[in-house]
């Protein structure tokens, strides 16, 4: 009987945990920021180009999805409270790079040389290693990715794309420091848009809105048709708290109805329902049988003692009737 006790309190409290994560159950595909997941999995592309799990095709797969991995939340959350994480990559430290970045390369050969997977240094040019760098940091093998592209760097200063992708693969590993440094000398020797978007998400996820915001719009002028650049830009616009700036950039990259429902899960999520209300219900007027808009309508108007307007709402649902 104790033991009954002692496993239903354990699955109370794992499930309590999981509900009360609703809006952050899609931060657990990888490390990131809960809102640009949020924003993600609705379909719009978020970080950078050369994020495999922030690409349009990685979203679509997602969208749809929301309730799924919320359902999925509770276990994961488990698995953090008994200590599983085993999915994340191994942190490097600033001792790691400065030894990819000085050590001088050299070819070890013995029986265990060439095996599958095994990095070893192939020589070549500059660009050689920078393909090699991009192919590794395609892979997420990211300490793989730095060696290469340092050597890259080191060979031609001024391959401002070896630049790039060191930065993005340091800004993953958690070095960020040395990620703006790199994206910096990117800058210096080409200033396109993809580096400033790169720069601009960097800072974003630093918690230096301002900046962000400021390197991004400046992409968005370079590249006005890049969906990721504006979405980027509208994410760090609503940390800011510039929720109309914020859906005029959504509205840039999605349209007037993904905008909407973009900046109304971010006021959501700020616990700004009145708000997010005002723009479910601007979505609602774009595609009034949206089966998700009414769905968040519903509970948000019920959840602010809205009784009439939720019933309504539910009734549209049931398609009995629509005001």
């Amino acid at each position: 009987m104790r033991n009954r006790t002692i496993n239903a309190f354990l699955i109370a409290l794992i499930l309590t945990v999981g509900v009360s994560t609703f809006w952050t159950a899609t931060t657990t595909e990888h490390d990131g920021d809960d809102a640009a997941e949020i924003v993600a999995a609705d379909g719009s592309p978020t970080g950078t180009a050369e994020d495999p799990a922030a690409t349009g095709e990685e979203t679509r797969k997602k969208k749809g999805n929301r309730f799924a991995r919320f359902f999925k939340a509770p276990f994961k959350a488990a698995a953090k409270l008994f200590g599983g994480d085993d999915d994340k990559v191994r942190r490097m430290s600033e001792k790691d790079v400065a030894k990819f970045e000085s050590a001088p390369l050299m070819r070890v050969e013995d029986s265990r040389t060439e095996r599958a997977g095994d990095t070893t240094d192939d020589g070549g040019t500059a660009k050689d290693y920078l393909a090699r760098g991009r192919a590794f940091l395609d892979e997420g093998r990211l300490n793989e990715a730095v060696k290469e592209l340092s050597r890259a760097v080191s060979l031609d200063s001024r391959l401002s794309e070896a630049h790039n992708l060191l930065a993005v693969a340091y800004d993953r590993k958690g070095l960020h420091d040395r990620a703006r440094e790199s994206f910096e000398r990117a800058l210096d020797h080409e200033p396109d848009a993809q580096t400033l978007n790169n720069l601009g998400y960097s800072l974003y996820l630093n918690g230096n809105y301002r900046a962000a915001v400021a390197r991004l719009k400046r992409a968005a002028k370079l590249a006005p048709a890049d969906e990721r650049i504006w979405n980027n830009l509208a994410l760090a616009q609503c940390r800011l708290g510039k929720y109309d700036d914020a859906y005029k950039s959504f509205a840039r990259s999605g349209g007037e109805y993904q905008g909407r429902l973009n900046v109304a899960a971010m006021l959501e999520r700020a616990g700004r329902e009145d708000q997010a209300i005002e723009h479910y219900e601007a979505a609602r007027r774009a595609q009034p049988q949206s089966e998700f808009v009414l769905r968040r309508l519903s509970e948000l108007y019920a959840r602010n003692g809205r009784q009439a307007e939720a019933a309504s709402v539910v009734r549209c649902q049931s398609s009995v009737a629509c005001d």
